[in-house]
């Protein structure tokens, strides 16, 4: 599985299946920062060419290390923060 951020497809913004002829994230890491995802509902409805895709907070990596866009916590703090949300439940990154 794989999340498209290449601006050219029709499928840009959204999950995919891998193999895939435009650009993408891979969904799968050896570091293990996408064992759990949260997709932001950033430039979902409707998608917007070039104004950002995979944007999710998932798992940070051990040291910490900048995303590029995305919010990481640890994996204890993202399995908490997922039984506390819902379908309505608003992020705000300031």
């Amino acid at each position: 599985m794989g999340w498209c951020d290449d601006p050219r497809s029709n499928k840009y913004n959204k999950l995919i299946k891998l193999p895939f002829k435009f650009g993408y994230e891979k969904l799968y890491r050896t570091e293990n920062i996408y064992d759990l995802i949260l997709v932001l509902n950033f430039n979902m409805n409707p998608v917007k060419k070039n104004k950002g895709s995979a944007i999710f907070i998932h798992v940070s990596k051990r040291n910490y290390s900048a995303t590029k866009g995305c919010i990481a916590v640890k994996k204890k703090d993202l399995r908490m923060l997922i039984k506390k949300i819902n379908k309505n439940t608003k992020v705000k990154i300031i």
